[in-house]
């Protein structure tokens, strides 16, 4: 089993470097903010619509197959399971529904004193039904049916959107990218830097972390453990003591990391502030920026949820 090979979360592609790379790490945050936000209120046409603009980026990108994958597959069995699951679960509302004409319908005549009818206008009656689906026990509504696209589209999106800007932005330009997105706060006497180097450490973190989960699982799987022999207590006293030893291995790589840091004399981000990247707005990162606003536009114009 290999984490940082079969599940990349979080995890920065070096190589090869695409087009989605070159972009400004401030643009990119932008574009990743507008997805986590456009989908509040917004229809379920648009919701899926995120989910085709997500996998298009990828494979417009050309990101190595490898790398989306098995992630992207587990993606796509996650939301279908949610999506079934909440389709034929009950929507909640509990109200009996009736059909909307009555069972016996009245003939209506024109009056005898009438010489002259007038003839009505052929109304062309559209069936209408709030059941979509029911055999048995499954029952499959229009409601239950738009909240589970909503749950399905909102797993996706949230997911993949945060994990594909961690996979083309490196740790240190998403930090540079957020402190200066940060200024305007120093004049509220907020510690800026202090916090984009503490982020600037929780992602360097997170290979470690995947790291030693993948190093503990391994040494288990080495010592082929009888586990229908040890039950469920046993087992459970196994796993016990593999979070216990997990945690004490992260802390120790934390303090680890911290000696190095005092070591080398960073002992203040203020005094001893490094200059990551030089931000600069280039012609694609305009044109990332003129979509963006595109994009908005075709939201608004999409309209919220009826």
């Amino acid at each position: 089993m290999d984490l940082l090979r079969s599940l990349p979360l979080g995890l920065y592609l070096e190589q090869p470097q695409t087009w989605l790379h070159k972009i400004d790490p401030r643009v990119k945050f932008a574009w990743l903010m507008s997805f986590l936000t456009s989908y509040v209120l917004a229809n379920n046409f648009w919701r899926v619509l995120l989910v085709v603009v997500l996998i298009l980026a990828t494979l417009i990108a050309r990101i190595p197959r490898r790398v989306w994958r098995q992630q992207m597959g587990w993606l796509f069995m996650l939301s279908f399971f949610v999506l079934a699951i909440a389709a034929i679960s009950p929507d909640g509302l509990g109200v009996d529904y009736q059909p909307r004409l009555p069972a016996n319908e009245q003939i209506l005549t024109q009056p005898a004193f009438s010489k002259n009818p007038v003839p009505e206008p052929a109304i062309e009656k559209k069936e209408y039904s709030y059941v979509l689906f029911h055999e048995g026990p499954v029952k499959v509504t229009r409601y239950s049916l738009s909240l589970a696209v909503r749950l399905s589209t909102l797993i996706f999106t949230v997911i993949y959107s945060t994990n594909l800007y961690l996979l083309t932005t490196a740790p240190e330009e998403i930090t540079s990218g957020i402190e200066s997105l940060m200024q305007p706060l120093r004049r509220f006497k907020l510690p800026v830097t202090e916090i984009a180097l503490t982020l600037t450490l929780s992602l360097r973190f997170i290979p470690l972390v995947l790291e030693e989960v993948q190093n503990l699982f391994r040494s288990v799987m080495t010592r082929a453990i009888n586990w229908k022999k040890l039950g469920l207590k046993g087992a459970f006293k196994v796993w016990m003591t593999v979070a216990e030893r997990l945690l004490e291995n992260l802390l120790l790589r934390a303090d680890q990391m911290a000696n190095a840091m005092m070591v080398r004399g960073f002992t203040s981000p203020n005094e001893h502030r490094v200059q990551w990247h030089d931000l600069r707005l280039k012609g694609h990162d305009w044109l990332a920026i003129a979509t963006l606003i595109l994009f908005w536009g075709i939201r608004l114009a999409i309209g919220t949820q009826a």
